[in-house]
């Protein structure tokens, strides 16, 4: 390291034993900050004699592996092997040195190599190759795009991590074949390409599955969004009003998603429909999570989006959820649903809630207008890049005619969430539906205020732990019930 050089942020990450130091430094000339990892626990030279097992091994097992078995079949299979191996050179060593040591030896040269390490740092939302001369990059949670010290060394190392995810989840990259989609068992979405359609070299692009759910404790920590806006959301999921999570890629739709559930009563059955598993819901709710999958190669065996929304109001939900709105026939079904009484809750990409509008009703969803007033509120969610800020930047209600009306906005300057409207049809809708007067539904929010900053104040952010304080909620304090005195938002 140089002495101009600036240590923003250090930690440590323990891989299966293998003790690895993240450093995250400034250096001087460089536009982007490096992401620097090294392995602690092991010396440069085992290392050297870890390469010496290495080619020992893998000059005799490779030759048996065959194209169907899967990474995780072939480490099982010569962990025994390599241990006998280490046995020869480390002949004092304990059984924990052992494990960690084979686990080094398979990550290396079985597993994704170093890709491995990044995949468990828990702060990196995306990891990416563009090809073997420059070095990986990542997306760190709270610094933003990152270079790597690590570097594929080939174009072909590239191609065999590909093929290995691939070969894991039944899918397969060819030339013929050079676009994969993919995700990993522990839910990471992958997407490869071969040159010469990248023609750069060859590409991987990871996407990690958040290992712990976002909760509104979190977001609200995070200052993504106000304890007005979460108690807005909470009144609305409570009286099972519908709600779309609209937003760019990657500006935090899911977790917004994900922390809108956790308002979701423990006494309601409920379906999600996602291309690929990325919600976590409490455990103790009624819960059924499905998800779609893609033809096999001879195009049979494929079940859509649409397949399961259908198929999952025939399973007596009282909220569906629904990964990303797409098309018109997705959508019409969702809309049918929420006029027959259920509440849906949903992603789409838009980037404001007159956009919103003006997606559900011009192709290729093209809906009717007035279907829309069956939808109370759209939350529009906003990354930053510059600052790699996630925000909630609207939320919206839906005015009888399909109009949006803009209650809270962000105002950036200030990086706060603003009341801008009183609202109007949602008070209209929870007067009818509950009886409460305009005083008492504002006293009811404020509650929800002071429950929300306890969560906050003792840094609740276990999903399982909402969801069970949220089931008491419900059970002691019904919002019919609900008789506190009355304070307004705008006092």
């Amino acid at each position: 390291m140089e002495k101009s050089d600036r240590i923003i942020d250090t930690y440590e990450l323990n891989v299966n034993e293998i003790v690895v130091d993240v450093n995250i430094i400034s250096k001087e000339g460089e536009p982007v900050p490096t992401y620097n990892i090294s392995i602690t626990n092991i010396s440069d030279t085992t290392k050297l004699v870890l390469e010496k097992i290495r080619d020992e091994f893998v000059s005799e097992e490779t030759k048996t592996l065959t194209e169907e078995e899967s990474v995780y079949n072939v480490q099982e299979q010569f962990k025994e092997k390599i241990l006998k191996l280490l046995a020869k050179y480390f002949p004092t060593a304990d059984r924990k040195t052992m494990d960690m040591l084979i686990n080094y030896i398979l990550q290396q040269n079985i597993g994704l190599g170093n890709l491995d390490i990044l995949l468990k740092d828990a702060n990196l939302e995306e990891i990416a190759i563009n090809n073997a001369t420059e070095p990986v990059s990542v997306y760190h949670r709270k610094y933003g795009w990152l270079k790597t010290n690590v570097l594929i060394p080939t174009e072909s190392r590239i191609r065999h991590y590909s093929t290995i995810i691939g070969r894991d989840v039944g899918k397969e990259i060819t030339i013929l074949n050079p676009l994969m989609d993919a995700h990993l068992k522990t839910g990471d979405r992958v997407n490869a390409t071969l040159f010469p359609i990248s023609s750069k070299g060859n590409t991987i692009t990871i996407r990690k599955f958040a290992v712990k759910p976002w909760t509104v404790t979190d977001l609200i920590k995070e200052k993504t969004i106000s304890y007005e806006g979460a108690a807005l959301l909470w009144m609305a999921v409570q009286n099972e009003l519908s709600v779309i999570v609209a937003g760019g890629t990657a500006s935090g739709k899911t977790s917004m998603l994900n922390a809108v559930s956790n308002f979701f009563p423990a006494n309601q059955r409920i379906i999600s429909v996602e291309d690929t598993r990325e919600l976590m819901l409490p455990k103790i709710l009624h819960w059924v999570p499905m998800e779609t999958r893609l033809p096999n190669p001879e195009g049979k065996g494929g079940i859509e989006m649409l397949d399961l929304i259908v198929n999952s109001l025939r399973m007596r939900p009282d909220r569906i959820i629904v990964g990303e709105i797409r098309r018109k026939r997705e959508a019409e079904v969702l809309f049918e649903a929420m006029h027959t009484g259920h509440s849906v809750y949903g992603t789409l990409h838009a980037n404001n809630a007159r956009e919103t509008i003006n997606r559900l009703t011009n192709p290729p969803i093209d809906l009717p207008k007035q279907m829309l007033s069956a939808l109370s509120l759209i939350v529009v969610q906003h990354i930053n890049r510059r600052l790699g800020r996630r925000r909630t930047l609207q939320i919206a209600e839906l005015l009888p005619n399909g109009d949006p009306r803009v209650l809270m906005q962000l105002n950036p300057t200030k990086d706060e969430f603003e009341l801008v409207n009183e609202p109007l049809a949602i008070l209209e809708t929870l007067n009818l539906y509950t009886g409460l007067s305009k005083s008492e539904i504002y006293a009811d929010m404020q509650s929800k205020i002071t429950i929300l900053k306890w969560l906050v104040s003792r840094n609740l952010t276990d999903v399982n732990k909402i969801g069970m304080i949220m089931s008491r909620y419900y059970h002691d304090r019904p919002l019919a019930q609900t008789k506190v005195q009355p304070k307004s938002p705008h006092t």
